[in-house]
């Protein structure tokens, strides 16, 4: 499997308060993870960066344990947990922090399945087929109001409170995950990104950027879509590809 990341501050953040970490081990499997911090000043950039540092140690720890769907969905919650913990502990130790805390996905990737988890609105997408999906439902208050049939897609897109996510790690001391998988073939990619590409970019130009084929150069072609469109917030793009197999082992 291959990877490839990209972030940016931005056109008019002070400063970047998304993180990501991923790697690969010994048998292939693949573990990756997008945090996007909130809390301004109070925080945001710190609560990303704990929480995204303690998934690492979890993912590092585990993920050579992984061999079904229980396991893979223990570890993910584990890591969610964990950086939660992180994040809550180090908000309530300085006033100055508290409220501090960020959105995730996250996912691991082997044996023909890709398993992920996210809390907020940062997103995993699959390209499959020469088709961009998306997996995961933002946890946000626009997207309850479009379950409800109170508001459109399209108003949901301009909607004032477009940023008010319903959960994120770090703001108590439980957090909800939502778990989920899908099979992955060779030639996949699963993309998981901060909302400052979803928000931006459309599915259709995300898609039009894979169908282009250049791997390693997609998620500098997504940041910089992301910034010719305005650039509004911080932008992270992290894509795992999975190789053909007569790749896999070259």
């Amino acid at each position: 499997m291959r990877l490839v990341a990209k972030t940016d501050i931005g056109n008019q953040r002070a400063e970047n308060q998304d993180s990501y970490r991923a790697g690969r081990l010994p048998d292939e499997t693949v573990w990756a993870v997008v945090c996007d911090g909130m809390g301004g000043a109070r925080g945001g950039r710190l609560a990303s960066n704990l929480a995204t540092a303690r998934m690492e140690s979890v993912f590092l720890e585990g993920a050579a344990g992984v061999h079904n769907e229980e396991t893979a969905y223990d570890l993910l919650c584990a890591a969610v947990e964990e950086a939660n913990d992180a994040v809550y502990m180090k908000a309530m130790e300085n006033p100055a922090t508290r409220g501090m805390g960020t959105t995730a996905v996250c996912a691991i990737v082997q044996k023909g399945m890709a398993y992920y988890a996210h809390v907020g609105d940062s997103r995993a997408y699959l390209y499959h087929g020469h088709t961009l999906s998306q997996l995961t439902r933002d946890h946000s208050m626009v997207q309850e109001l479009v379950e409800k049939g109170a508001i459109t897609e399209q108003e949901a897109a301009t909607h004032p409170r477009k940023n008010l996510i319903t959960r994120a790690l770090g703001v108590g001391a439980e957090v909800l995950t939502d778990c989920n998988s899908i099979p992955v073939r060779p030639g996949d990619i699963l993309l998981l990104c901060s909302d400052g590409l979803s928000n931006f970019v459309t599915i259709d130009q995300m898609e039009a950027i894979l169908e282009k084929g250049d791997f390693f150069t997609a998620a500098d072609r997504m940041v910089n879509a992301a910034l010719e469109a305005g650039g509004l917030d911080n932008i992270t793009v992290l894509l795992v590809e999975v190789e053909a197999a007569e790749k896999q082992h070259g």
